[in-house]
């Protein structure tokens, strides 16, 4: 293993050499969408500029594109006064609710209680719905602010234009005649357009997820689930509902595990880079999206909680493949904070295809680590054998599979597991044991 560790150091050292000239072209962009922004609020109070970045910059160094980036914009509101009314099977089914991999069950209505006059900002024509209810007196509208919104920023931006706070060239507004939700604005890097999806945002202090179990948690630092969803974020759904969003506190996963000794983001960031390269389709919308990825991530430092487990790149990158590859193979990727939740079920989620490039790399990832500028190339190379695709059905089967054990017993395949922890070796040893039995068993 010790002569692959170069080559492996070699292509994650190629990654880390843009890091500093994408993140300097990231925030030029940023910067010419912020005086946008910042017009945008001085016609209407209502929508707050955020300069707390952090968590977007952290998002954007990670991704291996430079194509889409998230600006939220938070509106100013009592939001703790909003009445959030969850809507039936048949409300939420009559607008389709996506959001890319995004979207979260439980579309909801916010709305503005008959009692009190906190919110009256909000109970204006241009945002907001009166109907005949009990408790409130109508709902603030996702699609009405996302119209005013848009008519602010077009306005906005032609005011920037003439006062020259804008050079031409540097932002171009064509896609906002997308009917969607969110408003995607292209701006100038100084070498490339980058989309900023302009997302509302109403951000609320109660209603965060909360855990009964500290068993989740393994891998993170002591209540770091419960400090990183002490914020809920709901954003449009469709035109009347909102939804649930789980990407700030996901972001703010990553951030702490930046602050872990290991390879984790490291060989976050390899997979990333050798899924733009080989894995995703053509034309990028279709197949392992970032998204995805930072699932499995969160999953690798839930069951390989053990520093040990990341004192090296090329093992800590097969601790993300093979719980990939198992997903992958059941067609299901658990959402870390919705469990029940399945990333890989929808229309955009077409992976079939996917798997054999995905073992390929972990066959014979030497011939993966280059970078190919000269466009892409690729062949799958052979299996390691027959039945190692069949385990990796188990989870599917039993849950108790779906543990550090049968991952560890992966990474024994893979000649990756270098544990000294006497009870993880024993747990590993006892389910190879019963994995080979029922082998035998079924033939």
């Amino acid at each position: 293993m010790d002569a692959k560790v170069p080559q492996w150091q070699s292509y994650l050292q190629g990654i880390k050499s843009r890091e500093s000239h994408r993140t300097e072209c990231f925030q030029k962009a940023e910067n010419i969408l912020l005086i946008v922004l910042e017009r945008v609020n001085a016609m209407d109070p209502r929508f707050i500029v955020d300069y707390s970045r952090n968590l977007e910059a952290l998002e954007f160094a990670l991704c291996a594109t430079e194509d889409e980036v998230t600006m939220e914009v938070p509106l100013h509101m009592d939001a703790e006064a909003l009445l959030v009314q969850e809507c039936s099977g048949e409300q939420s089914d009559s607008e389709k609710v996506t959001h890319g991999n995004y979207q979260m069950p439980g579309a909801c209505y916010l709305g503005v209680p008959k009692e009190g006059n906190r919110l009256e900002k909000w109970t204006k024509e241009d945002v907001f719905s009166m109907v005949s209810s009990t408790e409130s007196s109508g709902h603030i509208v996702p699609g009405k602010i996302l119209r005013l919104l848009k008519d602010l920023i077009v306005a906005a931006i032609v005011y920037c234009k003439r006062q020259f706070l804008i050079k031409p060239g540097e932002l171009s507004a064509e896609r906002l005649k997308e009917d969607d939700m969110q408003l995607p604005l292209l701006i100038s890097s100084g070498w490339k357009m980058i989309c900023f999806n302009i997302v509302p945002v109403v951000r609320r202090k109660q209603n965060a997820l909360k855990f009964n179990s500290n068993e989740q948690e393994r891998g993170f630092p002591h209540s770091s689930l419960w400090k990183v969803t002490q914020e809920a974020d709901y954003i449009p759904a469709s035109y009347y509902h909102w939804r649930y969003s789980t990407s700030r506190p996901i972001l703010k996963l990553l951030q702490i595990m930046s602050t872990l000794k290991g390879y984790r983001l490291d060989s976050f960031c390899l997979l990333e880079q050798v899924n733009h390269e080989y894995w995703r389709e053509e034309d990028n919308n279709r197949g392992l999206t970032f998204h995805h990825l930072k699932m499995v991530l969160l999953w690798a430092t839930h069951f390989f909680s053990s520093p040990e487990d990341w004192v090296n790149l090329e093992g800590s990158v097969y601790r993300l493949l093979v719980i990939l590859l198992c997903c992958l193979v059941i067609n299901r990727l658990p959402h870390f904070l919705y469990p029940e939740q399945n990333l890989f079920q929808g229309e955009d989620a077409d992976l079939s295809s996917l798997y054999p490039k995905v073992e390929s790399f972990a066959n014979n990832p030497k011939y993966f680590l280059k970078f190919h500028f000269s466009g892409r190339e690729y062949k799958t190379h052979h299996q390691i054998d027959n039945g190692f695709k069949a385990l990796l059905h188990l989870p599917a089967e039993d849950k108790a599979y779906w543990d550090t054990a049968f991952f560890d017993m992966l990474l024994n395949k893979f000649q990756m597991y270098e544990i000294t922890d006497t009870q993880r070796v024993s747990a590993m040893s006892n389910i190879l044991s019963k994995t080979k039995k029922m082998v035998t068993n079924r033939s």
